[in-house]
C-alpha cells in the first residue's frame, strides 16, 4: 500500500519533490524517486509484502518502471507461472513478469487492489482495479501528470476552478462520478479502466465490468449458497496476514462478524475496534460489538468519541479528502484509524461491499415492489397527480419515476434529486438532468446479459456509491494514518460469482442479505444474524448545530450567492428536526471546500 507519483514531460525539480511529499503519509517507509530529463517518476512506500529495500520501488527492468500501490493476493500463484529472473519477494516484481510475457492484458491476471503506474519506453499506462479500492488521478497540460491523491496534483494547476460536472454530479449520488473531480482539469480513473500515454495522446479503455459475467448461470440455491461460500473463504484466506500486525473492524453486524469468524478459525488472531459516542447511545454500537466479539471469542477495543472530538478532528479530515465527500462517518473513521495506528497496526479488514452484492439495504426492496407500479394499466391520472403535487420526499420523487417511464434507481447514495437542485441552486436543472452521468453505466448494463432490477441496483452502486464514495472513503482515512484496508467481500470473483447466479435467489425470500445468512446460520448467533442493520450512523448533525459550524453554509452562500436564500433555509430547518441531515452534510462539506479553495 503506497503513493505512486509522476511526470512526463517539463517539470522544476522542486515544485516536483514538494508535490511528491503531500503523499508521505501512503507511505512513509521508504520515498524512491527516479528522475531523468522530461521524466519524474516516484514512489511513497508503505512496507507490506517483502520489506526488503531491494522491493523499494520505482522498480525498474531494463526499459520498464513501475510504481504501484495496492496488494496482489495472488502473486505467489501467478510467479510460478512466469519465466522470469526474479530478485525480491514481492508482488510489484510479478506485475512486471506478468506484463512481460501477457503485455497489457497482464491486469487480468491480478487478483488484489490496485493502483498501477508502468512505463514501457515511450508510453505509459495507469490502470485502476476492477472496483475502485485504490485511487489513481491525472492531469494534462504541457506536462502529463498523474498521483494517488489530488493534493499532489493541484500545486500544478495555474489556478483553481470548480468543475460544474463534480458539483452536480456530487450533489446527485454523494461524490463527483468518474472522471471528474471538483479540480477543472483533474480527472480520475473509473474502476475498471486504464488509460494509454503515449506521445501526447491520451486513450481510455475498460478492461473489467462485473456485467460482462454472464447472467443465470447459476438458478438452483444450493449450489449457489456452496459456491459463494467456497469462493468467500478463499476471498478471505488471500486477505489475512501475519507479515505485518493486523486488525479488523467489528460492529454489532453479520459482515464484520463474518470477517473475523473466518480469521479465527484460519488462525489468526485480530484485535477488533469499534466506535461509540459519549453523548448520543442511540448511535452507539459498542455493546452489540461486545456481544458479537464474546460470541466469537475474540478481543475488542472500543473508541469513545464526543463532540469536541468529533469537531476538532473536522479540518483534517476535510483536507484528507481533497475534494467534497458527502459521508459523515469519515471523520469518525478517521479518529477510529487514528487509534488503530497508535497500537501499531499496518492491516485494517474492513466489511465493504457486503452490502451492494448481498442486498443488504432496505431500500432495495422497496424499490423492487415500486418498480412493479410501472405494469399499471391505468395510471396516467397518477402520472399527473404526482407531477402537479411536488414534494420534497424522496417516495414522491420513486412514484413520479415509475409513472414517468423514466430510470427509477439512481443508486443508494443518490441525495438531492434534478427538481430539489433546480429549487434549491440560482441555475437551471432540467429533470433527470443527472441521468447523463449515470449514461455510461446504464449503456453496458442494458448491452450486457443482466436485466433484473436488482442486478442493476447492485452494479450501479458497486460503481458509484462503494467506488466513488465508500471506497473514497476508506482509502483517505486509512492511508492518512498509514494503515492498509482489506475488503474481502470486494474480491472481484467473488462478486463475479454473485452476479453469475439467477437475481431472484437473493431477494425471494424478502430477506435482506439472505444467501450470506444461509451460509453463516451454523456459524454466528441467532442476535448476530438478526440485528437491525446500523451502518455507520454518527450524531454528525447534532455535533454540526451544537457547535454552530452550521452557519457556514450560510457564510459561504453570502459570498458565492449559489443557492436560493429561502430553499437553503428550508433544508437547514428540515435538518435541524431530523429530516434531510445528510443533504445539509453535504452542502457544508461542499461550503468548506469552496471557503478553503476558491475564496
Amino acid at each position: 500500500m503506497c503513493g505512486i507519483f509522476g511526470i512526463i514531460g517539463e517539470y522544476n525539480e522542486s515544485v516536483a519533490r514538494s508535490a511528491l511529499a503531500k503523499l508521505s503519509h501512503r507511505g512513509p517507509d521508504h520515498c524512491g524517486i527516479i528522475q531523468e530529463t522530461n521524466l519524474f517518476f516516484a514512489h511513497q512506500r508503505l512496507s507490506i509484502q517483502d520489506a526488503h529495500h531491494r522491493s523499494n520501488q520505482p522498480l525498474r527492468h531494463q526499459n520498464i518502471l513501475l510504481s504501484f500501490n495496492g496488494e496482489i493476493y495472488n502473486f505467489k500463484e501467478l510467479k510460478s507461472q512466469l519465466n522470469f529472473h526474479f530478485e525480491t519477494d514481492s508482488d510489484s516484481e510479478v506485475i512486471i513478469a506478468a506484463y512481460l510475457k501477457w503485455g497489457v492484458n497482464f491486469i487480468k491476471e491480478l487478483r488484489g487492489m490496485f493502483a498501477i503506474a508502468l512505463l514501457d519506453g515511450e508510453k505509459l499506462y495507469l490502470f485502476r482495479d476492477r472496483l475502485g479500492k485504490k485511487p489513481l488521478f491525472y492531469m494534462q497540460k504541457k506536462s502529463f501528470y498523474f498521483a494517488s491523491e489530488i493534493k499532489a496534483l493541484t500545486p500544478f494547476l495555474t489556478h483553481k476552478e470548480m468543475n460544474q460536472d463534480a458539483l452536480m454530479s456530487y450533489l446527485s449520488f454523494l461524490a463527483p462520478t468518474p472522471p471528474h473531480t471538483f479540480y477543472k482539469d483533474i480527472y480520475k480513473l473509473a474502476a475498471g479502466e486504464y488509460i494509454e500515454f503515449n506521445n501526447g495522446k491520451l486513450k481510455h479503455k475498460r478492461y473489467w465490468d462485473v456485467v460482462d459475467t454472464q447472467a443465470n448461470l447459476i438458478t438452483k440455491e444450493e449450489e449457489a449458497v456452496n459456491l459463494i461460500e467456497q469462493t468467500l473463504e478463499e476471498s478471505l484466506a488471500l486477505r489475512f496476514t501475519n507479515e505485518v500486525s493486523s486488525a479488523a473492524l467489528l460492529s454489532g453486524g453479520i459482515d464484520s462478524a463474518t470477517i473475523n469468524y473466518y480469521a479465527k478459525t484460519m488462525g489468526y488472531s485480530l484485535p477488533t475496534y469499534t466506535l461509540g459516542y459519549k453523548e448520543y447511545a442511540k448511535y452507539d454500537e459498542r455493546k452489540n460489538a461486545a456481544e458479537s466479539a464474546k460470541f466469537l471469542g475474540i478481543s475488542n477495543n472500543a473508541i469513545e468519541i464526543d463532540e469536541k472530538s468529533f469537531i476538532d478532528s473536522s479540518e483534517k479530515v476535510l483536507f484528507t479528502l481533497d475534494e467534497p465527500l458527502n459521508d459523515p462517518a469519515a471523520i469518525p473513521l478517521y479518529l477510529l484509524f487514528e487509534a488503530i495506528q497508535k497500537d501499531g497496526h499496518k492491516v485494517v479488514m474492513s466489511g465493504e461491499g457486503s452490502d451492494e452484492i448481498f442486498l443488504g439495504y432496505r431500500q432495495y426492496f422497496e424499490y423492487l415492489d415500486i418498480e412493479s407500479a410501472a405494469t399499471l394499466a391505468h395510471k396516467n391520472w397518477l402520472k399527473k397527480y404526482f407531477r402537479s403535487n411536488f414534494s420534497m420526499n424522496r417516495e414522491w420523487e420513486w412514484y413520479k419515476r415509475v409513472f414517468d417511464e423514466t430510470l427509477l434507481f439512481r443508486s443508494s447514495g443518490e441525495k438531492f434529486t434534478d427538481l430539489q437542485k433546480n429549487a434549491l441552486l440560482r441555475k437551471n436543472v432540467r429533470d433527470n438532468e443527472s441521468l447523463r452521468y449515470l449514461e455510461p453505466y446504464r449503456n453496458r448494463f442494458e448491452n450486457s446479459s443482466h436485466s433484473n432490477p436488482s442486478s442493476w441496483y447492485s452494479y450501479i452502486d458497486l460503481n458509484l456509491f462503494q467506488a466513488e464514495h465508500f471506497l473514497t472513503k476508506l482509502d483517505r482515512v486509512s492511508m492518512a494514518h498509514s494503515i492498509e484496508s482489506r475488503t474481502p467481500f470486494l474480491d472481484h470473483k467473488l462478486v463475479e460469482t454473485l452476479f453469475s447466479i439467477s437475481p431472484e435467489l437473493r431477494y425471494k425470500d424478502g430477506v435482506t442479505k439472505s444467501l450470506l445468512k444461509k451460509i453463516m446460520h451454523n456459524k454466528l448467533n441467532s442476535s448476530i444474524l438478526s440485528r437491525k442493520k446500523k451502518g455507520f450512523a454518527n450524531p454528525y448533525m447534532e455535533y454540526l448545530i451544537n457547535s454552530k459550524k452550521i452557519a457556514l453554509i450560510q457564510e459561504v452562500n453570502k459570498q458565492t450567492g449559489m443557492f436560493k436564500e429561502s430553499a437553503l433555509e428550508e433544508y437547514i430547518q428540515t435538518a435541524v428536526k431530523g429530516s434531510f441531515k445528510q443533504h445539509i452534510w453535504g452542502l457544508y462539506v461542499l461550503s468548506h471546500w469552496i471557503q478553503r479553495e476558491l475564496l
